[in-house]
């Protein structure tokens, strides 16, 4: 062989090895639906980038599917789960959180609530058991020898692979209840005086009323969490591990956190080194639409497009407000794309066309949208900032209510309620977005802001996740609050000593006052019998 063709093949292999750096390998506890969709993002850069991801995904998986075509490698263990299992347990959350909230009371709702999550983590911890009880599994993810752990927060689990494993952590989230497993495992500090819970719907601009509210709601969530399965888990890593253990403790030791917000969108408040906020990070340019869907987006004209999705968990609603929302639709001079599996409402009007599936990033991102009416999930809002696009906000459940009062309160969004929605509620709400310049304005405000960063949300996550492989972790990012306890973390243990020295103070001043006036009085008296 020519030494032209030796060196050339010589260098592109030195090539290899130095773009790679030292690449790694990345084991992946994934959860479903939205969650997954923004984990899939990150582990196809990290394989573009030559690690080795394998997706630890059981037979029940909704989403998660290996056989699609992929380089990233797929571990299925089996389990005595099914689909309906998963999809039963999602359907309750849906059918409570949308339907069932004006037949129940408060407390009612809120025992049924946690009823539901409960059966969800009795699911994953079914999982769980399913991968760390196989043992011929378990000994084939030890001779792996993985770098990291790459998990989602809210689906238990990974934390305690990384602890048998004896690799680094890493968490993906976007938010927890009450943001309690960002405070209370990953020690991110969060006033309740200015920054509102999660799920509240406040403003980081709180009246006094709303900040007692905002704390009722701190405790409220902090008391739930303690009652969440607790010592059920702790119990089940105590089995695995062979020796006392706490989950709380292990999802402590994550060495860094990955959050699916950004200041955009998120409300400004502290951080910690070992959080990254990358909201955003699946945003990209627009493609192209299919040639039949072009025809009609530009058979619009001036007056432009709204795009109408209520996302991929409710394929269908009650037919009354199907109705009522068609005949909105109907009265707008906008042709309308919307996604709706389901009986064709009477109601629809020839500008208005159903889809099963729309290419919804790429819709938001043609010249001719007006506006987007969403359920509010986090992945749809950050492509309508992406491009600039004021919102319709009908929330549904979890997060929705809240991520559209963040809209709100920056100006780029009006909100409908579900449970109420007439049709003249709906465009009125489609006239003022599209008609008021101000909500444009502000949406595309919130676009220059995701634009404008230095690393772009994706490559920051992925940065991180080597980081961590590269530094065999990073104990040096977390902070020393985790070695605290709750007494010792607000300073009430030294509060007291102060107040005991200060009490003991005034108390020997006071003897001493008290022991001065008695003297006196003594040498008063004798004075006076002289």
């Amino acid at each position: 062989m020519p030494i032209k063709w030796i060196s050339i093949l010589l260098l592109l292999e030195l090539g290899c090895y130095f773009s790679c750096g030292s690449c790694g390998k990345v084991l992946v506890w994934p959860t479903e639906y939205s969650h997954w969709i923004n984990i899939k993002t990150i582990l196809d850069e990290l394989d573009k980038r030559g690690h080795e991801v394998v997706v630890l995904t059981s037979s029940a998986s909704i989403l998660v599917d290996p056989k699609k075509t992929s380089t990233i490698k797929f571990e299925i263990y089996p389990t005595s789960l099914s689909k309906d299992d998963f999809e039963d347990v999602f359907k309750k959350l849906i059918d409570l959180w949308t339907y069932d909230m004006a037949q129940i009371s408060f407390l009612t709702y809120f025992s049924k609530m946690q009823d539901i999550t409960w059966e969800y983590y009795d699911v994953i911890e079914k999982l769980c058991r399913d991968v760390v009880f196989n043992k011929e599994l378990m000994k084939k993810l030890q001779e792996s020898r993985f770098d990291v752990v790459f998990a989602d927060a809210v689906g238990p689990c990974g934390e305690l692979l990384a602890e048998v494993l004896k690799v680094p952590l890493v968490y993906s989230l976007r938010f927890s209840f009450g943001s309690t497993l960002e405070k209370y495992a990953g020690g991110l500090p969060l006033p309740p005086s200015y920054v509102p819970v999660v799920l509240s719907e406040f403003s980081d601009q709180m009246t006094f009323m709303e900040r007692v509210k905002n704390m009722m709601y701190v405790l409220y969530f902090d008391f739930w969490s303690q009652m969440f399965n607790e010592k059920k888990w702790d119990q089940f890593y105590t089995d695995v591990l062979g020796r006392p253990a706490k989950m709380s403790e292990l999802m402590g030791k994550a060495d860094f956190w990955l959050i699916r917000t950004y200041w955009d969108f998120q409300f400004p408040h502290p951080i910690l080194p070992n959080f990254e906020f990358v909201g955003g990070l699946h945003c990209k340019p627009a493609k192209p639409l299919p040639k039949e869907m072009e025809e009609f987006v530009q058979s619009s004209g001036e007056n432009g497009i709204v795009v109408f999705t209520l996302g991929s968990m409710v394929s269908n609603i009650p037919e009354e407000k199907a109705n009522a929302i068609a005949s909105a639709l109907a009265r707008i001079p906008q042709k309308v794309l919307w996604r709706f599996d389901g009986k064709k409402p009477d109601t629809l009007g020839a500008n208005t066309r159903l889809y099963k599936w729309i290419p919804q990033n790429d819709l938001l991102g043609h010249p001719k949208t007006k506006a987007f009416i969403t359920h509010g999930g986090t992945n749809g809002i950050y492509e309508a900032i992406y491009h600039g696009v004021p919102m319709v906000g009908i929330p549904l459940f979890a997060d929705q209510p809240d991520n559209i009062a963040h809209m709100q309160a920056k100006g780029a969004a009006v909100r409908v309620n579900f449970e109420t929605v007439s049709s003249s509620d709906l465009l009125n709400a489609l006239k003022t977005v599209i008609n008021n310049p101000s909500y444009k304005d502000n949406a595309m405000k919130l676009r220059a802001i995701q634009r404008d960063q230095p690393v772009k949300p994706l490559d920051r996550a992925v940065f991180w996740i080597e980081f961590i492989m590269r530094h065999k972790g990073a104990k040096h990012l977390r902070p020393a609050s985790h070695r605290l306890s709750l007494l010792q973390y607000h300073s009430l243990d030294v509060i007291c000593f102060l107040l005991a020295c200060v009490a003991a103070a005034l108390w020997l001043i006071t003897k001493c006052c008290l022991c001065c006036c008695r003297l006196s009085s003594k040498a008063g008296k004798k004075e006076k019998r002289q």
